[in-house]
């Protein structure tokens, strides 16, 4: 069974479509974790009164923090992150667990695919079944979803991931230094990487529905989010010394169909190319600049 660690922040109506579809789609009882930000909007009083664990910060501490806090009361071997405003899908949990079982290993990284519900966005699937929890149609994605044809594949699409405890505990979880959040995922890759993980794969058929970043639409999105990658990426190249998209191509191989493990990077011309771009801007922060934050 598996730890669902949710962090939240005054998303209340989303939250509860998301415990709601965990509870009634899910082939096991899961537990159900919860970090609250703030919870000015009634959230402490539903968690209380659905007796979830929670834990509790006066004010956005950011997901990486939120994140960390919260897997500490996990009393299974499996975590599983999700945003608040997903909808699980059914037997979403015993596809993840199944692979799990086949695996036996715990150096793996497991996500399901988000079936995207903003029209807006272009993700892997596509379903639009509404963009807020007031037009969502649940009878009609439940009708429509297994309709949509996607393979399995290499990386990740972030959220919801599932990875084992013990190795989440060895890297330290999010590294908070990403807080309040963006780039947390791909460092969190590259951390799993270098302890050996080679098993980084998103499983079609272990699907969710995904309001898509409601949280970050109340920060009137376009600008904040650019403004958060564009941290996030200065913060990751600073740090491991080439960009989240690097990474991506040459380590992940996102979005590559095959059945293997993962290896090391083919080493070629492209690569190098690559890589020096990334010096290029690695040194300008560094030693230019002199940002290194």
């Amino acid at each position: 069974m598996i730890s669902i660690i949710i962090p939240t922040y005054n998303n209340l109506l989303y939250l509860k479509k998301c415990i709601e579809s965990i509870n009634k789609n899910s082939f096991y009882k899961n537990e159900i974790l919860v970090h609250i930000n703030q919870g000015s909007d009634g959230t402490i009083e539903y968690i209380k009164d659905s007796n979830i664990k929670f834990t509790y910060s006066s004010t956005n501490i950011g997901l990486c923090i939120a994140c960390n806090k919260i897997s500490k009361k996990s009393k299974f071997d499996l975590i599983l992150y999700s945003h608040d405003d997903m909808y699980f899908l059914p037997n979403w949990d015993k596809i993840l667990i199944e692979k799990v079982k086949e695996l036996k290993t715990k150096k793996f990284y497991l996500s399901s695919i988000m079936i995207n519900g903003d029209p807006r966005l272009n993700g892997h699937l596509n379903l639009n079944a509404g963009d807020t929890i007031d037009n969502f149609d649940e009878k009609y994605l439940l009708e429509n979803y297994k309709k949509l044809k996607h393979p399995d594949f290499d990386g990740s699409t972030w959220a919801p991931h599932l990875i084992h405890k013990d190795l989440w505990e060895k890297v330290g979880g999010f590294s908070e230094e990403f807080s309040p959040g963006a780039g947390s995922d791909p460092d969190l890759n590259l951390k799993l990487w270098n302890k050996g993980v080679r098993i980084f794969k998103c499983l079609n058929q272990s699907r969710v529905y995904h309001f898509g970043s409601v949280t970050i639409r109340k920060k009137k999105n376009s600008e904040f989010k650019k403004n958060q990658g564009s941290r996030a990426n200065k913060i990751f190249l600073l740090k491991w010394g080439f960009s989240i998209r690097f990474f991506k191509k040459h380590y992940l191989k996102s979005h590559y169909i095959h059945n293997e493990n993962l290896s090391d990077p083919k080493k070629d011309i492209i690569f190098y190319f690559d890589l020096l771009k990334d010096k290029i801007a690695f040194y300008y922060y560094r030693i230019i600049s002199k940002d290194t934050k």
